[in-house]
């Protein structure tokens, strides 16, 4: 009998089914001081630029343990949070988040049918476990009219980041899955583009590694403000903020085709 290999979807799966016994925060360096600060600032970043609050409903890619879910329910918007693992879901829902605001789901994002349209949908280092192929288009249809999308994703042009999604054996040392990569953010750019998105802005920022002393944090917090403002060093940064929107009006072409503005207003 011959045995099919896995899928992407399968290796995610079980990658996760492998991780989800461990402590998940620390291993992916949101459980230290310094992480802890990272992850706050990710939050402010994604929840500012995706316009979150009371009456806005959204949904969140790849909630994983909820982590990012709770701080985002903070701030009061509605949120339907999908994640490809059972295990990491049950992590999730075990955060008691309250029901009538927070609804978790075990689902593959690129065959989700969850009910749009969403005012915004967000995401915290997901993008890059995602088939790209399809699911710029599957985000797009799932925004209203002038809904945004806002992700933080890891910087390939980072040093570390670079090695780590590069070198097997420290890939799995670091606890990625066998296919995730990064991006740069011209080529998020020219996908997101190319999806009908418009007002993409990718900001190349965060300079503070999760294994950083108590010490130094302050410190290295400030350097890393400055770094961000210097144009080539930021290329350097650790992470990308994506963010866009779909454009608010469409038009229908003597040709028949659906097509959106590139014009947004504002």
């Amino acid at each position: 009998m011959t045995i099919e290999p896995m899928g992407r979807a399968e290796r995610e799966i079980a990658h996760s089914r492998k991780i989800s016994s461990r402590n998940t925060e620390k291993l992916w360096g949101w459980g230290t001081p310094a992480g802890q600060l990272r992850a706050k600032r990710r939050v402010e970043l994604i929840a500012e630029s995706a316009r979150l609050g009371v009456g806005v409903r959204a949904l969140e890619i790849g909630c994983g343990t909820g982590l990012f879910t709770e701080m985002f329910a903070g701030t009061g918007a509605r949120i339907i949070a999908v994640d490809i693992s059972r295990e990491l879901i049950e992590k999730a829902q075990s955060r008691g988040l309250p029901t009538n605001q927070v609804t978790f789901l075990e689902k593959r994002f690129e065959d989700c049918d969850v009910d749009g349209p969403f005012d915004a949908i967000i995401g915290s280092s997901v993008l890059h476990h995602l088939d790209m192929n399809a699911a710029p288009a599957k985000i797009y249809g799932l925004l209203k009219p002038g809904g945004r999308m806002s992700f933080a994703e890891p910087n390939m042009l980072n040093p570390q980041i670079m090695m780590q999604k590069n070198i097997p054996s420290l890939k799995m040392r670091m606890g990625d899955s066998p296919d995730e990569s990064a991006f740069t953010r011209w080529q998020l750019r020219d996908l997101l583009r190319n999806a009908g998105f418009v007002n993409v802005n990718i900001l190349p920022y965060d300079w503070l590694h999760p294994a950083t002393p108590i010490s130094f944090i302050k410190l290295l917090a400030k350097t890393g403000q400055i770094l961000e403002k210097i144009p080539i060093m930021r290329e350097f940064s650790g992470s990308l903020h994506i963010c866009c929107s779909r454009p608010k009006k469409t038009y229908f072409p003597f040709d028949g085709v659906h097509q959106d503005t590139a014009i947004e207003k504002k």
